[in-house]
């Protein structure tokens, strides 16, 4: 038996790792790369397993980075079950379709951009002459059907008229939807067979709503393994949901190999108790201002976590009752996913919230913006608010419009308070901001590059690390000695190099066997 680390070793997004023994071959998520357009394209459509010869899969839970490939993985094959809590099955169903309709529309874009400059290449062409170029610019106006909406077919036509090189989506909304007809929700603690002799039990990792460690259970070549897989790991003390398990049943708790993710493991977080006065600091001095809060936001966890805070400042007065938008058509789905699952909130949500008959996520000055339209509107306000934005990188989405029209004026802020990979635009947001706000903002502002054009990053930019979903390198090091697991050898996985190759040191100073895997390097049991 066997375990090979394809995705999220020696970096954070693409997780993916396979088990293999005689009879089958169980997959361990299966997530999209993020980060460098091209770099990202090329490795999310490799996929090292033949989709055909897995014989069901696991997931931890239903952030991109940890499912996005899904729908490829079942276009190219794969014809098993995907195995998670309920909770995840139903979130991922409008993650997966937001996903796709991205793929779509980017192609699209990207589409329309190379036929529009192929156009106005000829245009400029010697021969052109006025009728040449009358006709390029009728040409043009086909490519759109009105100011905000792309004529993909007339643009895919052109494409193959001029011999062009298109871009194909990675999936459509369709194979998202195909992909989600293999998922199986389940409960925690309640053992589910995944192979022939193999289990799975699904524990509560605190990270997002339906996360979870897995703890899988095979016999093979007549002895039984037991694999666990973290997934994941949350924070201690967090609002809304229940902290990461500790307790697992006693015939999970020797485990013969933990794969063990250390996004945070050589980094310390603010606590959690200065969360809140954090938040309410940044609104104060911001709305004194006249300024806006741009928070750039995972739909799923951090959105909610936000608007629950949000909710207990404006309760209690602590700040201005300006307006708050949730800009985000996904947001907006797995707030009523969130809503739909309060048997896994935590005792103060209940006490603070459902026991006084309150939605925590919906109050008098949360407006849960729809279209593109009042999206546009909302980007040129220039009163006092707070804009709640996917996506929680800054690679797509809504957030790049809010971020154009605002970043090069002093009063807004740039609230950033989630984990952004390397070579994403939130990555160079935050760290030549805060670079910038070092230096006492002397001299030309950094410039950020947002769809294809170029912004001065005059807004000040804030990090508050306390809302991260992940454990910090102590909270990881809690798990580990306060669990009730025996673990005979740990391997580290979804971390920036560093992140691991760090965390995987001090775990050795704890005695613990510990190793960090290349991509693709297979580990026997």
């Amino acid at each position: 038996m066997q375990v090979t680390f394809y995705g999220a070793v020696r970096e954070v997004t693409g997780s993916m790792h396979l088990i293999e023994t005689e009879n089958d071959k169980i997959l361990l998520d299966c997530g999209m790369f993020q980060g460098r357009r091209r770099e990202s394209a090329e490795k999310n459509r490799i996929l090292q397993v033949d989709p055909r010869k897995i014989t069901n899969m696991i997931l931890s839970h239903a952030h991109i980075d940890h499912s996005g490939r899904i729908p490829l993985l079942v276009k190219n094959g794969f014809a098993g079950r995907v195995v998670c809590t309920r909770a995840t099955a139903q979130a991922s169903e409008y993650l997966l379709s937001d996903s796709a309709h991205i793929q779509e529309s980017d192609a699209e874009y990207l589409n329309y951009k190379t036929v529009r400059n192929h156009i106005n290449h000829l245009s400029k062409s010697k021969n052109g002459g006025q009728g040449g170029r009358d006709q390029t610019a009728k040409l043009r106006k086909t490519l759109k059907k009105n100011r905000y909406q792309l004529n993909p077919e007339t643009i895919n036509g052109l494409i193959g008229e001029y011999g062009l090189e298109g871009v194909e989506p990675l999936y459509t909304t369709a194979d998202a939807q195909a992909a989600i007809e293999a998922f199986e929700g389940n409960p925690y603690r309640h053992p589910v067979p995944v192979g022939h002799q193999a289990t799975c039990t699904l524990y509560d990792a605190g990270h997002i709503l339906g996360s979870a460690i897995s703890i899988i259970k095979i016999q093979n070549n007549g002895r039984t393994y037991t694999v666990g897989y973290t997934g994941d790991i949350g924070r201690f003390d967090k609002p809304i949901i229940k902290d990461p398990t500790l307790d697992f049943e006693p015939e999970d708790r020797d485990i013969d190999l933990l794969i063990m993710e250390s996004t945070y493991g050589d980094r310390l977080h603010e606590p959690v108790i200065d969360l809140k006065p954090r938040l309410q600091a940044v609104l104060n001095e911001t709305f004194e201002r006249g300024g806006a809060v741009l928070i750039p936001s995972f739909a799923f966890g951090r959105t909610q976590e936000l608007l629950y805070v949000l909710h207990e400042l404006y309760d209690e007065g602590a700040v201005p009752r300006k307006p708050i938008y949730v800009d985000s058509p996904l947001a907006t789905n797995i707030t009523r996913v969130f809503g739909e699952h309060p048997e896994v909130y935590d005792q103060a949500a209940h006490e603070t919230f459902l026991q006084q008959g309150k939605n925590p996520f919906s109050f008098d000055k949360v407006t849960f913006v729809g279209s593109v339209e009042e999206s546009m509107a909302l980007n040129r306000d220039e009163n006092p608010h707070v804009v709640i934005s996917a996506s929680g990188m800054c690679e797509a989405g809504r957030i790049l419009h809010h971020l154009r029209f605002k970043i090069h004026n002093e009063r807004h802020t740039v609230l950033i308070v989630g984990f952004m990979a390397a070579h994403t635009l939130g990555r160079r947001l935050l760290e030549q901001g805060l670079a910038y706000a070092e230096s006492g903002r002397k001299g030309p502002a950094p410039i950020m590059r947002i769809l294809n054009k170029e912004y001065p990053l005059k807004a000040q930019v804030v990090k508050l690390g306390g809302f991260s979903a992940h454990g910090d390198k102590n909270e990881l090091r809690h798990f580990l000695k306060a669990s009730n697991l025996n673990v005979k050898q740990i391997a580290i996985v979804h971390g920036e190099e560093d992140q691991s190759l760090s965390f995987a040191e001090s775990l050795k100073q704890d005695g613990y066997a510990v190793t960090v895997p290349q991509t693709g390097e297979p580990m026997r049991l």
